[in-house]
């Protein structure tokens, strides 16, 4: 469940935008609903997700609303109709379209692989993920580096850094530009302010540490924030990527400039002050000014390609995930057949306890031999009809033989997912 550019306007995520304590709080907060077991956040610029693996979809759908929208709480009713919902299947390949950059603002920008990563992370650190949650992720993170690594499509479409940055008026060659933040938004505009000829940069941020360790990388410099109004005032350009909660770039500090300053602010909640756009001098670009831009830019042929993969890779997770639900069932079954051999070789002992060791073993090898082949059609049946139903089947199997798969050990062993073209 959530919300993003696609679903809702930039003012709308700003007032929903969490930080990483945020993000941590979600989590703790879904949790709490007893139909959860396992829940993490995807919390980007311009997207709030909550993945959670459920027992009960309707005693969990409307909770876990009021629970995204709480930072909005006079208006939760109102912002209802932004949310969206993908059940099952339905979030899988929703997962891996995030993953894989077909849902980004810039279709097939990479930091959302990272960001994915981190959502892992974080409900990893936390304990809220388990094995449904990590397998799902895991798969995400392999979808994403073979669209990246198989297609085009890094190249097909800009990130939001080099997008804003392409609408700023003089261009970046010979200027001096401030960045404001110290994250991976931060590093990104860096790195591309200086490819663009920047003549100097300046990282302004609230931990002088990761100030001054992003500065050393670049070789610019590094500024705390409380003298941001002071290196904004001698700005060319300022791009701002923090995400605090309050404005960071004022009215006042963009006023005080000693000449025509270009802003970007790629931030939620907004760094700089929307105000500063009846300033003389002064252009601004949001998030809000890049959604038709980028959408417009998507490159056909490269978001195809990696359609292809998302749909081929939510096939096999989707197989891998039902056979594997087949899986208690088959050793189920194997093992009672194993149990029923044992039986009758306890009880043959007993009526020929002189029975020799050689004539016992081929009464042994033709009692497994007969459980094997009652056992072996089953076996194949349900796995050739479980990528249709799997549960109905394996439910009727275990109807039919009286056997309960949750009762042996063996059953829990993890099942890999299948690759793609895999039929094995």
């Amino acid at each position: 469940m959530g919300v993003s550019h696609r679903s809702a306007p930039i003012a709308l995520l700003e007032r929903l935008a969490v930080d990483p304590d945020g993000a941590a709080k979600l989590i703790e907060d879904v949790l709490a609903n007893q139909h959860v077991s396992e829940a993490t956040v995807v919390a980007t610029c311009n997207r709030l997700e909550v993945y959670a693996a459920v027992d009960r979809f309707h005693g969990s759908v409307e909770d876990l609303s009021q629970r995204i929208l709480q930072p909005a709480a006079d208006s939760v009713e109102a912002l209802l109709p932004h949310l969206y919902v993908h059940y099952d299947d339905g979030a899988v390949s929703h997962l891996f379209r995030v993953a894989a950059g077909l849902d980004s603002m810039a279709v097939g920008e990479a930091q959302i692989l990272g960001q994915t990563r981190d959502a892992l992370r974080l409900g990893q650190e936390h304990g809220s993920i388990g094995p449904v949650l990590n397998t799902l992720f895991q798969q995400a993170l392999r979808v994403g580096k073979r669209a990246h690594a198989e297609t085009g499509i890094d190249r097909a479409a800009p990130t939001l850094v080099a997008a804003a940055l392409d609408r700023t008026p003089g261009g970046l060659a010979g200027r001096r530009v401030v960045v404001v933040g110290a994250g991976a938004m931060a590093a990104l505009s860096v790195a591309t302010v200086i490819r663009r000829g920047a003549a100097e940069v300046v990282v302004v941020n609230r931990t002088p540490e990761r100030a001054e360790r992003l500065a050393g990388e670049y070789a610019a410099r590094w500024a705390p924030l409380t003298a941001v109004d002071s290196e904004v005032a001698a700005a060319d350009v300022v791009v701002a990527c923090a995400g605090a909660s309050g404005v960071l770039v004022t009215r006042e500090a963009v006023a005080a400039a000693t000449g025509p300053i270009a802003l970007v602010d790629l931030a939620l909640p907004h760094d700089i002050d929307p105000a500063v756009v009846d300033l003389p001098g002064v252009s601004l670009v949001t998030l809000a000014d890049l959604g038709e831009d980028l959408r417009s830019s998507e490159a056909g042929t490269e978001v195809e390609a990696v359609g292809r993969i998302v749909t081929d890779e939510v096939e096999a997770f989707l197989s891998a995930r039902q056979q594997s639900s087949i899986t208690p069932t088959v050793v189920a079954l194997r093992t009672m057949a194993t149990g029923v051999v044992d039986s009758e070789m306890d009880r043959l002992d007993r009526r020929l306890p002189g029975l020799e060791a050689a004539t016992r073993a081929e009464f042994l090898h033709a009692l497994r031999r007969v459980a094997d082949k009652l056992v072996h059609q089953p076996t194949i049946r349900i796995k050739e009809l479980g990528d249709r139903d799997a549960v109905s089947y394996a439910t009727a199997l275990a109807e039919l033989f009286a056997i309960d798969p949750e009762a042996v050990d063996a059953v829990t062993r993890p099942v890999e997912p299948r690759q793609p073209g895999d039929d094995s």
